[in-house]
């Protein structure tokens, strides 16, 4: 299924809107990761265990949209927009959402 961030699709005629589609995930944080990307804080660099996270919770959140519109008869999801956002008691943990419209494409 093609995902895009456009709201075409170059060379294609989108022959039917099937709707809007979301996908969303919510992944906690545990102790051990909010200890060292707290002393990666204090000592500078990447937190590689929270780029990860927000690596998964972005791929659950896509490959539920795109779910989504496979089961409406799409074959592409235009427009598609990603958030991202803390939430639960002091932030603790990552959300995800993709939106998007589901479409039917041809010569796809």
């Amino acid at each position: 299924m093609l995902v895009t961030t456009t709201n075409t699709l170059q060379g294609r005629d989108i022959s039917d809107y099937k709707g809007i589609v979301t996908g969303e995930a919510i992944l906690g944080a545990n102790l051990f990761k909010d200890l060292f990307a707290g002393i990666r804080d204090i000592v500078g660099g990447r937190s590689g265990a929270y780029e990860e996270e927000l690596a998964k919770a972005r791929q659950i959140a896509l490959h539920e949209m795109q779910q989504q519109a496979a089961a409406m008869g799409a074959n592409a999801v235009i427009g598609v927009d990603l958030d991202y956002e803390t939430v639960g008691q002091g932030g603790s943990m990552l959300m995800v959402s993709a939106t998007g419209t589901a479409v039917y494409a041809s010569g796809l």
